[in-house]
């Protein structure tokens, strides 16, 4: 795998580093849906933490262990894959690449992570799975009632989804104040109907699809450790800590500074997700150091299907994985399952500015 990696630096291929799919893709996109690619919520305090919250963890580097055999596999609903990531949810996905999630399975297939395909992108549950292979997951946003989400579960399982997810933090839509300043009307934000379910929503119907349904459930927007105790109450699988990007509730914290709190609530009895800026091999680390099961990309991701549709996807995942591997070996690891909380300091004090493309200061140069 080293040789593999390392001959990456040196073919002189069109993509080395991650930031060079950030300049394609804003080159490729109109400024409508690169503001809403890189936008948040209001004054964007929400989504500025969310990269704060990882920049003020800092590794703790153990060395003279033998870090010549770094794995950086875990395992997935019974799938091994190649990373602890999984490509979170993202609507729209059409308006990134014609393709939509049939590109993004196709990537994330091609190289081998799951990916979670929201509700509101096209080209919909079946054709998006019959276009990629390995692991997936369906996200519904509830805009209808009981026979609603058991349509959507019962679809996701005949089509061979690995798990289903219902996100609870868009009881309401945020202000989106890019769009609005430009009187951009998503289309997709327009055709939305039945927004009073998702309003409504409640521990009863978390209850419901529990008691009716066998797929492990998910439930993403957890925010507190005190939802997160709640929904293992409820027999919950896995608590997704989220707070969608920065672009719902601003002011709120980042994710990463939310993850010990739900780690503790959990205390074992369920799966944990998190998302929120995490861009680098290096953020990886911290966040299965502090007990994340699996990180979910967003951003990044898109920033390669924009550019380059399925192929861009899935190099954005392999320059991932270099970085992730030089990140376990340096920090004095094999495996993600050899990391601990002792692997991480908390409250380094932060040497960037934060914002949505802090995790890639060459672009600031000019590189």
């Amino acid at each position: 795998m080293s040789e593999r990696l390392n001959s990456n630096e040196l073919d002189g291929g069109k993509y080395l580093v991650l930031h060079e799919f950030v300049k394609a893709a804003k080159q490729k996109l109109n400024a409508n849906i690169w503001d809403y690619l890189i936008g948040g919520t209001e004054t964007e305090t929400t989504l500025a933490r969310n990269r704060m919250a990882i920049d003020t963890v800092a590794l703790r580097p153990r060395v003279l262990n033998d870090v010549s055999r770094v794995d950086t596999g875990v395992d997935f609903f019974g799938h091994r894959i190649r990373l602890p990531v999984f490509l979170a949810p993202v609507g729209s996905l059409e308006s990134f690449e014609p393709g939509g999630g049939a590109s993004v399975a196709k990537g994330a297939g091609d190289y081998g992570v799951p990916y979670m395909l929201s509700s509101v992108s096209k080209p919909g549950m079946e054709e998006t799975a019959a276009a990629g292979r390995g692991p997936r997951v369906f996200q519904l946003y509830v805009r209808g009632g009981d026979d609603f989400v058991d349509d959507h579960a019962k679809r996701a399982i005949a089509a061979g989804y690995d798990a289903f997810c219902m996100t609870v933090d868009t009881a309401h839509y945020s202000r989106r104040e890019r769009d609005m300043a430009k009187r951009f009307v998503k289309t997709w934000r327009a055709a939305n109907t039945g927004m009073d379910h998702q309003a409504a929503l409640s521990w009863r119907e978390v209850a419901r699809f529990k008691e009716k349904h066998k797929i492990p459930l998910i439930l993403k927007g957890i925010g507190t450790g005190e939802d997160a105790a709640i929904a293992c109450e409820h027999g919950v699988d896995v608590i997704y800590v989220s707070n969608h990007g920065g672009r719902q509730l601003d002011g709120g914290r980042g994710s990463l500074d939310v993850l010990p709190e739900v780690v503790e609530a959990v205390a074992g009895r369920a799966k944990i997700m998190v998302d929120g800026s995490f861009s680098r091999g290096t953020d990886l680390v911290k966040a299965v150091a502090l007990g994340a099961d699996w990180v979910g990309l967003g951003r990044l991701y898109l920033y390669g299907l924009a550019a380059e549709g399925a192929s861009g996807v899935s190099r954005v995942l392999e320059i991932l994985e270099d970085e992730t591997t030089k990140a376990l070996g340096l920090t004095g690891v094999n495996s993600f399952g050899e990391l601990t909380r002792k692997h991480v300091h908390i409250g380094a004090p932060p040497v960037v500015f934060p914002n949505v493309h802090s995790a890639f200061p060459l672009l600031r140069e000019g590189y």
